[in-house]
């Protein structure tokens, strides 16, 4: 994913499979930084199977939200192991 702007504004839509109960909802975030740490940080695993994040009329699947987490030009420090 080249030159990704890591700080354009975010919109997370979590998993709407409702086998996995959620009280995680529709979120907005001033950075998208800020949504991939929260996705790939605070959701279950079940959960971010499921959801995507929204950049620039763009979808970001967990397989993209999980690459940009772990890409070297990610700007925030990483809590998860």
């Amino acid at each position: 994913m080249n030159r990704f702007n890591y700080e354009a504004p975010a919109e997370l839509f979590p998993s709407r499979n409702r086998k996995v109960p959620s009280k995680v909802k529709y979120r907005r975030f001033a950075r998208a930084a800020d949504a991939i740490q929260f996705a790939v940080e605070q959701l279950p695993e079940p959960q971010l199977l499921g959801a995507y994040i929204e950049v620039d009329e763009r979808r970001l699947g967990h397989q993209e939200i999980r690459a940009l987490y772990e890409a070297d030009a990610y700007p925030l420090k990483k809590h998860a192991a």
